[in-house]
């Protein structure tokens, strides 16, 4: 028989998607993968509803249906500093995670250089192997998650072509000052680099910070591929809906590889998300309010355990130190991937291991989210009670 092909040896199935099926399968409380436990807003249901009896039910433009592409520029607009053309720079995509590999595609040359911060979300690494480029990581180091602005000017001048920022970002929650943007900008002009930026949780955040798009920053709309998605804003992370913005021969490029992908994104329900889009900003806010609370919620009885863990500035996550259990003999020589297995089994709480988002040699944090109505949280916590006794 032939051999498959050796990119596939290169990374594994994701543990994120791999955490939920082991919670499935012994009915635990799953906090691993990221999706809420509420419904959308109601305007995209009752929308939903409509398209059902009437269509769109046959494929849009490739390229993404063109009121939904109006809608999105139009919203995208004041973010980016930037009038959006509908017409030449959007492109719509089965989720953030699709745009993200359009994005990479359109950009990278097999042997290209990918600068990607550590820790990351793991599709990055995955997306830049099949691509095949050659990821150079960058650490954010715990707990502030800071970087060093050397680490990344060294990349650079070992030729990384793009950098992968996700900010806000997942899985620690930091979100990038505008200084911290600013000298990373500064950087990919000097060194003539694109940045791929994924801004899904860009409504997800707390005060006092403030989410600020690379793209807006003096001499970066020209060299930014944006990623976002309708996921998280709208709880709706099985719609697979997502875009990408960029200057018109980015877009073109990406347009050319996403029609070859996946073809085009669901007609009905790209006409059902613009519903979310023409929400008044009243719905930011109230969902910003309702995470804050959710965030204090679950932060404040993980305190009440003394469980270990930083706080957020953004997203709905959390990481644990969990150094504490696998100092105990029965977890001597575990690695956080054992640990979160044992925890979704025994404890019914499923976790992800820190490990699958950092390259750096971490195994005692894992990430856990709260984007749970309170009474699923009130359960978790009460369980968790049986880990913080050990």
């Amino acid at each position: 028989m032939p051999q498959m092909s050796n990119r596939i040896q290169q990374f594994t199935d994701s543990v994120i998607r791999r955490m939920t099926r082991i919670s499935d399968s012994c009915g635990a409380i799953n906090l691993s993968q990221g999706f809420p436990d509420f419904p959308p807003p109601k305007e995209l249901t009752e929308a939903l509803k409509f398209v059902a009896d009437h269509g769109p039910h046959q494929y849009s433009v490739t390229y993404g249906a063109d009121n939904l592409r109006k809608a999105i520029a139009k919203k995208a607009a004041p973010t980016l500093n930037h009038t959006v053309s509908a017409e030449n720079e959007v492109l719509v995509t089965c989720g953030s995670t699709e745009a993200m590999m359009c994005a990479m595609m359109t950009i990278c040359n097999p042997g290209d250089k990918v600068a990607i911060f550590s820790p990351f979300y793991e599709n990055y690494m995955a997306d830049t192997i099949l691509c095949g480029a050659e990821p150079v990581f960058i650490p954010l180091v715990p707990p502030e998650y800071t970087f060093d602005i050397a680490l990344l000017e060294q990349a650079f001048q070992q030729g990384a072509k793009v950098l992968v920022l996700c900010n806000p970002s997942n899985p620690c929650g930091k979100v990038f000052s505008r200084q911290e943007l600013e000298q990373i900008a500064a950087l990919a002009i000097q060194y003539d680099a694109f940045v791929i930026t994924d801004e899904v949780y860009e409504h997800i955040i707390y005060q006092p910070y403030k989410h600020i798009a690379m793209a807006s920053l003096p001499g970066m709309w020209e060299r930014t591929v944006t990623c976002n998605s309708f996921s998280k804003t709208y709880a709706i992370t099985g719609w697979r809906l997502g875009y990408l913005i960029a200057p018109a021969d980015i877009t073109d490029g990406a347009r050319k590889v996403h029609d070859f992908l996946t073809v085009g994104a669901p007609a009905p329900l790209q006409e059902a998300v613009i519903a979310g889009l023409q929400l008044p900003g009243s719905y930011y806010q109230d969902m910003q309010q309702l995470y804050t609370q959710k965030r204090q919620f679950f932060l404040d009885g993980l305190d009440r355990l003394g469980i270990a863990h930083n706080t957020p500035q953004a997203t709905y996550y959390v990481m644990l130190d969990i150094s504490r259990w696998l100092a105990l003999p029965q977890f001597s020589g575990w690695t956080d991937l054992q640990f979160c297995e044992w925890m979704t089994e025994k404890i019914g709480v499923a976790a992800v291991p820190g490990s699958s988002f950092f390259r750096e040699p971490v195994n005692h944090l894992i990430r856990l989210h709260f984007a749970r109505e309170e009474e699923t949280l009130v359960v978790a916590l009460k369980r968790l009670e049986k880990l913080a006794k050990m």
